[in-house]
């Protein structure tokens, strides 16, 4: 398999999913949700896809059945937002510009980790993405965080492509997230041979996604994109207590690889 190209080997199986468009996913928005996460070799997504098929619908968007993603995220000049994730803070925010590269739509978001467990999101359209945040943007800033539009700069970069699925009942949503690069040539860095799939819901319940990855013995593991993105770009940056895990996703990454 040529993991350059992510598609080629499971767009068959995206095809046999029963379609949801945008529209009606967005009945389960889930902006207030419980998340959890599960990081797994990139070989195992086609038999993981057929094994959830009947209890799945698949976003469709113009026939197609992944988006490309593009994020800026936003930190202060000493990743005062990274290290807050590092050292295990509840009531953390994550800043970020986003945009679904093929229909063009632009957001500028804030993720609240609340001390509960819970992830909410609010966000606001924008045109594009920017290098600074201003306007409606920096009012959404100021409302939800205590923040300073001018004291957070763009810190990372993040490229994927993702599958949405979404229960059949609508209780529930699951990413799943390929390709993952970080950064820009010449300075980048890629995880092509791992997945991250993450299962989004109002309250924990039972989940066939989460049975699928049980009987994969894959467990759940808690590092999110932007941590596992800066503590890889940034060499000198603390990040003693993601240790074992960026390890683990290494060597997944490389022995896809």
């Amino acid at each position: 398999m040529n993991i350059t190209d992510p598609m080629e080997d499971i767009s068959p199986i995206l095809a046999l999913f029963e379609p949801i468009s945008l529209e009606e996913m967005d009945r389960a928005k889930l902006l207030d949700r419980m998340d959890l996460k599960f990081i797994f070799q990139r070989s195992l997504l086609p038999e993981i896809l057929r094994n959830c098929q009947e209890n799945y619908k698949v976003l469709s968007i113009k026939e197609e059945r992944f988006s490309r993603y593009e994020t800026h995220y936003f930190d202060t000049t000493d990743f005062s937002m990274y290290i807050q994730h590092h050292n295990g803070k509840l009531n953390r925010h994550k800043v970020r510009y986003r945009k679904y590269v093929d229909s063009g739509l632009c957001f500028f978001e804030i993720k609240f980790k609340t001390n509960k467990g819970r992830t909410i999101k609010d966000r606001v359209k924008v045109k594009e993405l920017k290098s600074n945040i201003e306007g409606a943007s920096e009012q959404l800033l100021i409302k939800k965080t205590d923040f300073e539009a001018t004291a957070l700069v763009e810190s990372l970069k993040v490229n994927y492509n993702r599958i949405t699925l979404v229960n059949k009942n609508l209780s529930e949503r699951v990413t799943i997230d390929v390709s993952l690069s970080y950064g820009t040539q010449p300075n980048c860095c890629e995880y092509p041979g791992i997945v991250i799939a993450e299962v989004k819901q109002e309250k924990t319940s039972r989940s066939p996604m989460i049975s699928v990855m049980q009987s994969h013995h894959i467990h759940p593991l808690s590092l999110s994109k932007y941590c596992l993105g800066i503590a890889s770009m940034n060499q000198d940056i603390k990040s003693n207590n993601f240790k074992p895990k960026l390890l683990h996703v290494k060597k997944l990454s490389n022995n896809q690889e």
